[in-house]
């Protein structure tokens, strides 16, 4: 079967490619094209810009979450007319020297072909240089096209596109120059969640006609269209499971709104296709909880909602009631800083839920960032006892007051930080907060576990 795609890389992170790839979306999506965005690796925030660009759900593809298998099967499940697959960091930039999860090894494993997005500031002719010992690093990766970005006037973009169509032999598809205005706020080493940015809309249709004036949209689409089949063998394949038990009438509230949005969409998807219906809840606004059987609270920025958190004093309390009812209640990382006593920013106290015996301050550098691993040595609701659990984490904030202990926490830290003392994931009744952010293609026993709380949780108390 045929699936048209392209791998939008770079030879760095912040070259330009998020910018490129949400233009040629966009542009695509204006078109008329069915456009599916993919976004490489553990990433919430390109992924909902892609979304808002494409008009199609993003989803992420990461070699280190799920197993291969795995990852092709949802790739071919959310394909559509043509796929663009924004890459990150560089080209080849791993966790380890085999770079084995880079952006090559998933072109290769998807036999994409690779659009390089080169930021050419103060340099010319070795930039060629730069490509070409990209295509020679690994002749398996198929690198079909180069975008030049930051150029600054016509003579730099002649000599960079004679120079690396000369030695390179692949295609200069388009050149964008120095922009002035920024379009795109950032925050943390990325940029800001659609849900904080006012004018994401704006922001979307500058990319769109950036990729429109600047880029061959036509010649781009070309190269994705050039892609090889897929083998018949991975087509049409379902990567979402079903729970084997009574579902039917269960209610999953999941904590959605700007304070709280990252979330995988196949983490959501497997919850519903259990048969469990999915409310979503507010923690900014509602001023009560709505009939439910467990709660997922996912990541995001408490910290910068953090007054109007602690304002919805109706909202905190409630929830708290319920974890002391026995509700399952799953959150991670803002959510388990939500889940805390007290938030401290800029020396004022902000109080949360009250939850969990510990207090957050936050750090002007990330207290934990990459990829996780960890071993579960404690009972608890969600997890099997010696299973091993992948994930990724990423946060500013830290523990300023802790009153619990090790053994109040399930995970042991293979790789990563955790939440202290090299451990994370803490249960109380219930409850389970964690760093640890899963993905559930990787982890597909957390849903069920969800579900079979909220099951046991349904038929205890109604």
């Amino acid at each position: 079967m045929q699936y048209p795609r392209i791998i939008i890389s770079a030879l760095r992170g912040g070259a330009g490619k998020t910018l490129v790839s949400l233009g040629i979306a966009a542009a695509w999506h204006q078109q008329g094209r069915c456009v599916s965005p993919f976004k490489k690796g553990p990433d919430y925030i390109d992924a909902e810009w892609l979304t808002l660009a494409a008009g199609k759900t993003c989803h992420n593809l990461d070699t280190f979450l799920m197993s291969r298998e795995v990852l092709i099967n949802s790739f071919v499940s959310n394909a559509s007319e043509i796929s663009l697959i924004e890459g990150n960091r560089g080209l080849y930039d791993g966790t380890d020297m085999e770079g084995s999860t880079s952006t090559a090894e998933l072109a290769k494993l998807l036999s994409a072909p690779v659009m390089m997005c080169i930021d050419c500031t103060k340099s010319t002719r070795t930039m060629a240089a730069a490509v070409l010992g990209c295509i020679h690093f690994d002749p398996n990766v198929r690198i079909k096209g180069v975008i030049l970005n930051r150029v600054a006037r016509p003579r730099h973009e002649n000599i960079l596109q004679k120079s690396i169509e000369y030695h390179c032999g692949i295609p200069v598809v388009g050149a964008v120059p120095k922009l002035h205005k920024e379009s795109f706020p950032e925050r943390h080493m990325g940029l800001v969640p659609t849900a904080e940015h006012r004018w994401t809309q704006d922001s979307v249709i500058a990319a769109s006609q950036i990729a429109e004036q600047y880029l061959d949209l036509d010649a781009i689409a070309q190269i994705a269209h050039d892609a090889p089949d897929f083998p018949c063998k991975y087509t049409n394949i379902s990567h979402l499971r079903g729970f084997n038990g009574e579902s039917s009438g269960l209610k999953i509230g999941i904590v959605r709104d700007s304070a709280f949005q990252f979330y995988y969409p196949e983490n959501i998807e497997l919850l519903a296709s259990q048969g469990a219906e999915v409310v979503f809840l507010n923690a900014l606004n509602d001023r009560s909880i709505p009939r439910v059987d467990a709660i997922y609270i996912g990541g995001g920025f408490p910290e910068t909602h953090a007054e109007r958190l602690a304002e919805n004093a109706d909202f905190r309390n409630e929830l708290k009631a319920l974890a002391e009812k026995g509700l399952p209640i799953y959150a991670e990382c803002g959510g388990l800083m939500y889940l805390g006593e007290q938030l401290i920013l800029d020396g004022t106290s902000y109080p949360m839920a009250g939850v969990l015996p510990v207090v957050f301050g936050f750090s002007k550098r990330p207290q934990g960032h990459g990829y996780t691993v960890v071993t579960v040595e404690r009972e608890n609701p969600y997890f099997k006892v010696g299973a091993e659990i992948r994930g990724h984490e990423f946060h500013y904030s830290k523990v300023l007051e802790w009153r619990g202990n090790d053994a109040d926490m399930a995970f042991s830290m293979n790789r990563g930080t955790g939440f202290y003392n090299n451990r994370d994931g803490i249960c109380y009744k219930n409850v389970f907060a964690t760093y640890t952010h899963i993905h559930a293609l990787g982890t597909p026993s957390w849903a069920e576990a969800i579900v079979r709380n909220a099951a046991a949780y349904h038929n205890r108390t109604y």
